[in-house]
């Protein structure tokens, strides 16, 4: 545990309780991972774990749209948020479904063979509006995409970089790891909407989702992620807000150079702003300026929550062209 959480110290899963517990117990039966850490790190925070795993499993696992298209989008998300760790998640996940040679193409960075995989992949690199799937799968397909566009930023900014230690036989790992249960688990049909009665908030669910489940899972993350809001200034949070709504969406922030926030002066509005736009760049510095008391894990999982969720909204925004155009007009 203490290897893979960077500054926040989760309880163990074995000693959760209330929704925490019944969240994990869905998260092992449907996701067949006991005690994923991209989860786990959520614990601190219910509205969130509850909020992430639903968009997560009503988008990417349930639904009738194909499971290895989803997982190729969702490759691709994490491939352009430099998330090495979701990279290597998704491609023990398509071993799992027997796309073996898709999977290894995948997790080295590599463009797949099969036209459809290429423009899926490539899709979930950009998440423009020239969409490479039928409208009746656009909630499955924009849910996933947007889902692990927030989970990338959770993972990068607060667990080590690498879901394995280094391995001079890492392919092998990976696929070795997508044994056992897991094929069984990943072809399972899942029932829509059972992760719904876990939410603990609630908000509107987005245009594009219809009346899909991932509507009423996306629109309680939303409400979650938001409240990280309260813990900067109005002026921190209202800056946070414009720049990343001034980013294009897509290209991700250089590995140096500053133009943020000054640590020292402004560490809140400095930390959301790396999660948003480069959680890649947080340093143990950035995280100490601003994870003093009365800050505990539950504000810092919220702060970072509160950055990804900006950083969703502007991806959202340039996929359907309304939401930031509305707000800012």
């Amino acid at each position: 545990m203490t290897r893979t959480f960077r500054y926040t110290t989760p309880e163990p899963p074995t000693s959760a309780t209330g929704v925490s517990a019944d969240v994990l117990a869905q998260v092992a039966t449907d996701l067949g991972f006991e005690g994923a850490p991209t989860f786990v790190v959520l614990t601190p925070a219910p509205p969130l774990l509850t909020g992430a795993w639903a968009v997560l499993r009503e988008s990417l696992l349930a639904g009738a749209a194909s499971r290895v298209e989803k997982e190729v989008v969702a490759a691709g998300v994490s491939l352009a948020n430099r998330c090495p760790f979701c990279v290597d998640a998704h491609t023990v996940l398509l071993h799992a479904t027997g796309e073996h040679g898709l999977a290894e193409t995948v997790g080295r960075g590599a463009e797949p063979a099969d036209p459809r995989h290429r423009r899926l992949l490539d899709w979930g690199k950009r998440m423009d509006t020239e969409r490479p799937f039928p409208a009746e799968h656009a909630p499955e397909f924009i849910g996933t995409g947007l889902a692990f566009h927030f989970i990338n930023r959770v993972v990068s900014t607060l667990l080590t970089e690498n879901m394995l230690p280094d391995n001079a036989q890492r392919p092998q790992v990976l696929r070795d790891m997508a044994g056992g249960e897991l094929p069984r688990t990943v072809r399972r049909e899942l029932t829509p909407g059972d992760s719904l009665r876990l939410l603990e908030t609630e908000g509107p669910a987005p245009a594009w989702a219809g009346d899909s489940p991932v509507g009423a899972a996306f629109g309680a993350l939303r409400t979650a992620a938001h409240l990280g809001a309260g813990l900067l200034s109005d002026e921190d949070a209202a800056y946070v807000r414009r720049t990343v709504a001034a980013w294009d969406g897509v290209t991700p922030l250089p590995l140096s150079g500053d133009g943020l926030p000054d640590r020292d002066e402004r560490p809140g509005a400095r930390l959301a702003l790396l999660a948003a736009l480069a959680p890649y760049r947080v340093t143990d510095e950035d995280v100490a300026a601003w994870l003093v008391p009365p800050h505990t894990d539950h504000c810092l999982v919220h702060l970072v929550a509160f950055g990804a969720i900006c950083a969703v909204e502007r991806v959202e925004a340039a996929l359907t062209g309304t939401a930031l155009v509305e707000e800012s007009a």
